[in-house]
């Protein structure tokens, strides 16, 4: 055990030596696996980050443990045959509807309802096309998690009685109150003066599109201001992440059984929640990642091609030493592993630079770009396991070409 221990110590520092001695040449080598493990690290970040931001941004917009139901929709894509045949048997979500399955669904903390439409504004000749304007029930604060930044949310007996309230986005307030508070003053939607009772907190942009172009009204007010055509959303809450599948199953049964369909009709309505919205985004950057990690690891291979002609070139230099070596009494297992040793320490060495290169790419992108990158374990295994695996096998032809050297033919090769 002692002795097999000094030999792979010895093997180590002339492996550290042999690289030492040929700087530059290690450096150049090292090149494409350094590169190719920041590239397979970094992109793997750029995937990741790419899951975080959507999702974040969708628990911002939608809220935690949040489901709707309404005529149609979908997270994923639907064929046209698909379409047409839904659209031929859905039918629209009525107040009734809602009401029922607010009183029947038993474990829903909250359930909501919503209507959307747009509007162009026009106050004091400051214009504002296409401002989204969307009609709610007063729980919807808490159904979607917002935040009003100043002032509040309109209360259960403003939706009852149809009041001219709205609360405003960021972008709104930016338009048309620069300066000071918004609440308690007027904005004309359709010619209607409506009382500013809080501004929601600015949630910035998804896919560049802007997330605080719009106005909340009551949603009985919405009924008055714009035609009913369309039906209108139903959304719903669950306590926790615990009960929310049987919420959503909960609020399903109860609009079928409104609807008085039997077991065994398909639904008449869509419901699509926040977890379906993650899955389908597992997919989606698991396809990219597909393809895309792929393509990078082959800046790896090039790497350890390089790496197995430079290590061709140390074998010719060494001839001499090999030859030396197995004079006096180096089997060939010890001049193989001899070699492999010094390919394994270089491709090795490489992953850990383009590790580090990694953590200041990422590093520096996030900060530029002010884009979430996340490092995953995965990827970090991933990379410094092909670039050691890639140094084995880079190594092994030369390895296997230096051990099976004949001692008297290299020693007259000096």
């Amino acid at each position: 055990m002692k002795q097999l221990y000094s030999f792979y110590l010895d093997a180590f520092w002339i492996a550290v030596k042999s690289i030492l001695e040929h700087k530059l040449r290690a450096f150049l080598t090292l090149i494409g696996i350094i590169i190719g493990v920041a590239a397979v690290v970094v992109v793997g970040a750029s995937i990741s980050g790419l899951k975080t931001y959507v999702v974040d941004k969708v628990g911002k917009i939608l809220g935690a443990n949040h489901f709707m139901i309404t005529r149609l929709a979908s997270t994923g894509r639907l064929s046209d045959e698909e379409f047409e045949r839904l659209n031929r048997t859905h039918k629209d979500i009525t107040w009734d509807e809602y009401v029922y399955v607010r009183q029947n669904c038993v474990l829903c903390s909250h359930v909501g309802a919503q209507n959307n439409s747009s509007a162009d504004l026009n106050e004091n000749g400051i214009e504002m096309p296409s401002v989204r304007i969307i009609g709610n029930t007063d729980n919807m604060v808490e159904i979607e998690d917002k935040t009003i930044e100043d002032g509040r949310y309109f209360t259960a007996d403003e939706v009852n009685r149809s009041a001219a309230v709205c609360i405003i986005g960021a972008d709104v307030k930016e338009r048309y109150f620069p300066v000071g508070s918004a609440v308690g003053k007027s904005l004309k939607v359709r010619g209607i003066p409506l009382q500013i009772l809080g501004v929601e907190e600015k949630r910035g942009s998804f896919f560049g599109d802007s997330q605080d172009r719009h106005i909340y009204i009551p949603i009985t007010l919405m009924g008055q201001m714009f035609s009913r055509v369309g039906g209108i959303q139903v959304h719903g809450k669950a306590a926790d992440k615990e009960t929310f599948k049987d919420a959503i199953e909960d609020a399903r049964l109860a609009l079928r059984n409104k609807r008085q369909l039997m077991g065994s009709e398909e639904d008449t309505f869509s419901l699509v929640n926040v977890d379906e919205f993650n899955s389908q985004m597992d997919q989606f950057t698991g396809a990219i990642a597909a393809v895309v990690v792929p393509i990078t690891m082959i800046i790896l291979v090039v790497g350890g091609i390089v790496v197995m002609n430079i290590m061709l070139v140390s074998v010719t230099e060494r001839t001499f030493e090999v030859g030396l070596r197995k004079a006096l009494g180096a089997s060939r297992q010890q001049i193989l592993l001899q070699f492999l040793i010094e390919s394994a320490i270089l491709c090795v060495v490489g992953g850990v630079i383009g590790l580090l290169l990694a953590a200041g790419v990422t590093l520096l992108i996030e900060t530029l770009a002010e884009m979430t990158m996340t490092i995953t374990f995965g990827y970090v295994i991933l990379s410094v396991a092909v670039s050691s695996i890639i140094g084995v096998a880079a190594g092994l032809y030369p390895a296997w070409k230096a051990a099976r050297l004949d001692p008297i033919v290299a020693l007259t090769q000096s």
